[in-house]
């Protein structure tokens, strides 16, 4: 616990069987309170490695249901258990586990609501092996999503993300895709319904065990993110109501 927050920490897994306990062994467990796994019918042992190394919490799909899929199970099941600050950390070990405890005491000071591990701040991202084209795609759609989201952010696109349970309980996530888009869509919602983003520094890991997504499902993210932000303008200018961003609680 941080500031008696209870703090848990979410793994959206798939073929997670690698690099799972390496990421395990690195959650500080002085901070952590518990840790819940979802796996999305990996045909690997990823369930049966969790459950090897005691985490309590594992979930498994009995179908495919994509990223965003995941998260919304994930997201569910961490506040069933009761979470205050949720932490979402790939299993993959691209991200380091030991930036929880910064990224949960962010939230806990309730300075942010939102907490981001951002790799473009400072000069890990290529030196973590980011490939030059996914590094000059990130910096085009984050420019592109500052000026239509009308935020400030280093990155939209860091798959480590912490969160109080408010942002949780208010953003519409069952309206959200369930591919890796979702991330982006649930940026554009929390600024739409006024919820704070901070960030931090992370470097990052890129190698043969890291989950990837291939050149085509990388074209297909970036439109759907653009999507996402063309949405959250043109709903902001009264053109259109999109579901994306309806509620009947606005924060």
């Amino acid at each position: 616990m941080i500031h008696d927050k209870k703090v848990i920490v979410v793994m959206p897994a798939y073929h997670a069987e690698k690099t799972l306990e390496k990421t395990y062994r690195e959650i500080p467990f002085d901070v952590v309170d518990d840790v819940v796994l979802v796996d999305d019918c990996s045909n690997d042992n990823t369930v049966k490695k969790a459950k090897d190394l005691g985490i309590k919490n594992v979930l498994a799909h009995k179908s495919n249901l994509g990223y965003g899929g995941n998260q919304k199970t994930c997201y569910k099941e961490a506040l069933r258990l009761g979470a205050d600050i949720v932490v979402m950390l790939h299993p993959d070990y691209q991200y380091t586990p030991r930036l929880i405890g910064a990224m949960a005491s962010m939230i806990a000071s309730e300075e942010f609501d939102i907490v981001l591990a951002s790799r473009i701040l400072g000069t890990g991202a290529l030196k973590g092996g980011m490939p030059l084209y996914k590094y000059a795609a990130n910096r085009i759609l984050t420019l592109i999503e500052n000026i239509l989201l009308g935020h400030k952010l280093s990155e939209y696109h860091t798959g480590y993300r912490a969160f109080n349970k408010e942002v949780l309980e208010t953003l519409p996530l069952e309206k959200n895709s369930n591919d890796f888009v979702f991330d982006n869509e649930m940026l554009a919602q929390a600024i739409y319904f006024n919820f704070k983003i901070g960030e931090i520094s992370c470097p990052t890991k890129y190698f043969d065990d890291a989950s990837s997504i291939s050149f085509k499902r990388s074209v297909i993210y970036g439109i759907g993110v653009l999507g996402a932000a063309a949405k959250f303008r043109l709903q902001k200018m009264g053109f259109k109501d999109f579901p994306l961003f309806s509620n009947t609680r606005k924060h």
